[in-house]
């Protein structure tokens, strides 16, 4: 089987337009961004977009490309690792990504808006690299 070229340019796009909104939120301060709920909401959101998009396009990847079925969605990122199409601090960084998706979409746990401050400040550029990277593989 072949890449979804369609495919892999929406999710991408998905990916690029969500951390565009998110980047707004980069270097604000933790106190002032924890304080505001409408952008706790619509950076949580834009979160889960650009996750979900990422995992999407990393499922793609390890069953279409390398025929790998991950067990898990922080396994996928490992797996497109292993098979050097992905960076190493990168993958590590988008399983903990994929670990967020997690707590952000189950309503019955508190969410660490700490831990997504976190993430805008420093993970944008990992969900950047990944979409260079799948890029790449068109």
């Amino acid at each position: 089987m072949s890449l979804n070229t369609d495919l892999i340019r929406e999710r991408s796009q998905d990916i690029l337009a969500s951390v565009t909104r998110l980047e707004r939120f980069q270097g604000v301060p933790a106190e002032a961004f924890l304080a505001d709920q409408d952008g706790l909401d619509v950076a949580s959101y834009r979160l889960l977009v650009a996750i979900e998009a990422a995992l999407q396009l990393c499922h793609h990847v390890a069953r279409e490309r390398l025929r790998q079925v991950p067990g898990e969605h922080a396994q996928c990122f490992e797996i497109l690792m292993e098979a050097a199409l992905l960076d190493a601090e990168p993958a590590r960084n988008l399983q903990e990504m994929a670990c967020l998706q997690n707590r952000l979409i189950r309503v019955d746990r508190q969410v660490d808006y700490r831990e997504v401050h976190a993430f805008i400040q420093h993970g944008l550029v990992d969900l950047r690299a990944f979409v260079r990277a799948i890029g790449e593989l068109l």
